[in-house]
C-alpha cells in the first residue's frame, strides 16, 4: 500500500467502530480509482439531527478524498420502517409525509455534504418491482439468517409480533447496494447486521461486495438514549439557533466527550470548566448550522433567560382568537407550531408558563384577559406575547 493510501486509511477509520471485512477498504483504496460510498437514510421524520450528522461528516471525509457519495433517500424503504433496534413495528408512515420529509432530509443533509460530490438517489427506482424481482431477492437470504439479528432474535424469544414485510426491510436495504454498486456502505453500530447481509445480498447478484463501515451511535440531550426525533432527545440541524444552544446546554458534562469527538472531531480543552466546555461546543454547534451572528444572538438570549433569569426583550407578539374563555391547547398549537397533543403533554409536564408561572393542565379553557398582553413560556426557550386584535 503507497503512504497515501495508508494515510487515508488510517484518517477515515480513526473514529469507526467496525470496517469490515478487516483491511478490505485499505484493499480498495489500493485500486486507486474513486470509490462509490453509500449512506442510506429513511425520511420517517421531516429533520436531520445531530446524530445523523456524525456520519454525514465521515462521508464529507470520503468526498473530501476524491471519493463519490451515493445518497439514497429511502422513500420505499420508508414505508416498511427500519426495525433496528425496535422492540415493536413501526407505524406506517403515509406516502405523502414520506415525500415531504424526503425533500427536506436532503437540503439539510447539504448542510454537512458537498452538493457537487453527492449522487443522490431514491430507493423507489429499484423497489418498485415486478413480484418475480422480490421473488428472486428474497431467495437471496434464509429465515434463520435474518432471525440472528439481535433485535428479531429477542422479539421472537418474547412471543412478540415480527411481520413479514419486516423481514423484508434488510434485504430491500441490502439490495440498494446492489443498484448503486456501492463499494462502502456507512451506518450506526446498529446497522452493522444490515451492511453485512447487503454484501451476501450484492455476491448473490454478481457485484462485489461492500465494506461495512459503521460509526458510534451519538447519544441524546438526555445523555443516555441515542439521540432520536421520537424519543425527544434531539438537536435539529435546521432549529432555531436558540434551540441550538440552548439543546446543547442542557447535555450531560458525562456526554460532552463524545460530543467534542464525534461533531468536533477533538477532545474538550482539559483547562476549561465544563460548563465552559459546553458553551464552547454549543456556540460552534449553532455557528455551523445558523452562522456566526446568529450563534452571538442565542448565547446573548441564553444568558438573559437562563443565567441572569430576564425575559427575553425581542418577544415575538402573537394574536389571540375571538373566542373567550381561550383552549390552551389550540392556542399553543397554532402560535408555536405544535400540535395539541405535544401541547396537551407540555401542559401535564409543567412545560407551559403565563407570566413566569407554571399553568396546570386543569387549566385548559383560560379567559381572555388573563392572556391579553401576557407572555406565554414554552419548554425553556420559546416565547410568545398574545394580544388581542385591535
Amino acid at each position: 500500500m503507497t503512504n497515501r493510501h495508508a494515510s487515508d486509511a488510517e484518517y477515515l477509520l480513526r473514529n469507526a467502530v467496525d470496517a469490515l471485512p478487516t483491511g478490505e477498504l485499505e484493499r480498495k483504496l489500493e485500486d486507486g480509482r474513486p470509490l462509490r460510498v453509500k449512506l442510506g437514510l429513511d425520511p420517517t421524520a421531516p429533520d436531520i439531527h445531530l446524530g445523523h450528522v456524525v456520519v454525514l461528516q465521515k462521508l464529507r471525509e470520503f468526498q473530501d478524498r476524491g471519493h463519490v457519495v451515493v445518497l439514497i433517500v429511502g422513500d420505499y424503504t420508508a414505508r416498511v420502517g427500519d426495525p433496528s433496534g425496535r422492540s415493536a413495528a413501526r407505524p406506517q408512515l403515509d406516502p405523502a409525509e414520506i415525500d415531504l420529509n424526503a425533500e427536506t432530509y436532503q437540503r439539510q443533509a447539504f448542510t454537512v455534504l458537498d452538493h457537487e460530490r453527492t449522487e443522490v438517489r431514491r430507493n423507489g427506482e429499484w423497489l418498485d418491482m415486478p413480484a418475480e424481482d422480490l421473488f428472486g431477492l428474497a431467495r437471496t437470504a434464509t429465515v434463520a439468517q435474518l432471525l440472528e439479528r439481535d433485535d428479531f432474535a429477542k422479539r421472537f424469544g418474547e412471543g412478540s409480533a415480527i411481520t413479514i414485510l419486516e423481514l423484508l426491510y434488510p434485504l430491500l436495504q441490502g439490495y440498494d447496494s446492489v443498484a448503486v454498486r456501492s463499494d462502502v456502505e456507512l451506518g450506526g453500530t446498529d446497522q452493522l447486521f444490515n451492511l453485512l447481509l447487503a454484501r451476501d445480498i450484492q455476491q448473490a447478484y454478481g457485484v462485489e461486495p461492500q465494506v461495512a463501515l459503521t460509526m458510534p451511535i451519538l447519544p441524546g440531550t438526555d445523555g443516555k438514549r441515542r439521540m432520536s426525533k421520537s424519543e425527544g432527545n434531539y438537536i435539529g440541524v435546521s432549529e432555531p439557533a436558540e434551540e441550538i444552544f440552548g439543546k446543547t446546554m442542557s447535555v450531560p458534562d458525562t456526554a460532552m466527550p463524545a460530543y467534542y469527538e464525534l461533531l468536533l472531531d477533538r477532545e474538550p480543552d482539559s483547562s476549561l470548566a465544563p460548563v465552559e466546555a459546553k458553551r464552547t461546543l454549543a456556540r460552534e454547534l449553532t455557528a455551523r448550522f445558523a452562522g456566526e451572528d446568529a450563534a452571538r444572538e442565542a448565547e446573548a438570549r441564553f444568558d438573559r433567560v437562563h443565567v441572569r433569569h430576564d425575559v427575553p426583550e425581542d418577544i415575538e407578539e402573537a394574536p389571540l382568537p375571538g373566542d373567550d374563555p381561550v383552549h390552551l391547547p389550540a392556542l399553543l398549537a397554532e402560535a408555536f407550531g405544535i400540535s395539541r397533543s405535544e401541547a396537551r403533554r407540555l401542559l401535564a409536564q409543567g412545560g407551559v408558563r403565563l407570566e413566569g408561572e407554571v399553568v396546570s393542565d386543569a387549566d385548559l379553557d383560560v379567559p381572555a384577559d388573563r392572556l391579553d398582553g401576557r407572555v406565554v413560556q414554552l419548554g425553556r426557550r420559546r416565547f410568545k406575547r398574545f394580544r388581542r386584535a385591535a
